[in-house]
């Protein structure tokens, strides 16, 4: 999953998105409101962790225009204003859910990850395939009774393969929703990680490749 922390603060900003990225997320950080916007133009973000009062375009804005956009990212506003009156405003303006400054980042981290739930629908937290169960809030996934120790990216792309229940899913949205914007779009990363994922997965095989469209389970 794909997140954008749209954050003026520098360090607090980094510290938010190195704690995504401990739990196998994709983020990328903007620190302004127009720096945010020009990234939701390009890149398709699950959740936007918003701070309301940002620089250039301010916080508000960019929610409305979220809302407003094709791009159906969930937005979770991050604001130091905690007053009632303020959280109806934020909700009030489109924003899915609205965390207030000091936060624990545990909770954080659990009101991201069941924003990014939101748009497949009903998806369980526990994704199944045959012997294959995916635990997606513990990030674990067992095959047959055995523990399969997956790096976060392996995690992610099983994940994104098992969500799409047996849609074709291409290989430039695995890169786009599971690597960051410094990846490189000639890599060959999806390719070996996939290959390495179907190496851990075992026999019988799980993940067809479907030549010149993408990947499915």
């Amino acid at each position: 999953m794909r997140v954008l922390v749209a954050e003026d603060e520098p360090v607090l900003a980094e510290l938010i998105a190195e704690g995504l990225r401990r739990d196998a997320l994709a983020v990328d950080v903007a620190l302004s409101g127009t720096e945010a916007l020009d990234r939701l133009a390009v890149n398709p973000y699950a959740v936007v962790v918003l701070d309301r009062d940002l620089p250039g375009v301010h916080g508000d804005e960019v929610c409305r225009r979220i809302v407003a956009g094709p791009c159906g990212s969930r937005v979770l506003m991050l604001t130091a204003a905690a007053a009632k009156q303020d959280l109806i405003a934020g909700l009030s303006l489109g924003a899915d859910d609205y965390l207030a400054k000091p936060f624990d980042f545990d909770e954080l981290l659990a009101r991201v990850r069941a924003l990014g739930r939101r748009p497949a629908g009903v998806l369980s937290p526990v994704l199944r395939r045959d012997d294959l169960e995916v635990d997606v809030p513990r990030h674990q996934a067992v095959r047959g009774g055995r523990y399969l120790a997956l790096s976060k990216k392996e995690f992610a792309v099983l994940e994104m393969l098992l969500a799409a229940r047996g849609a074709v899913v291409s290989a430039e949205s695995l890169l786009e929703s599971v690597w960051d914007e410094n990846a490189d779009p000639f890599t060959n990363a999806v390719r070996i990680t996939v290959s390495r994922l179907r190496a851990k997965l075992g026999d019988p095989p799980l993940i067809v490749t479907v030549p010149g469209v993408g990947y499915r389970i």
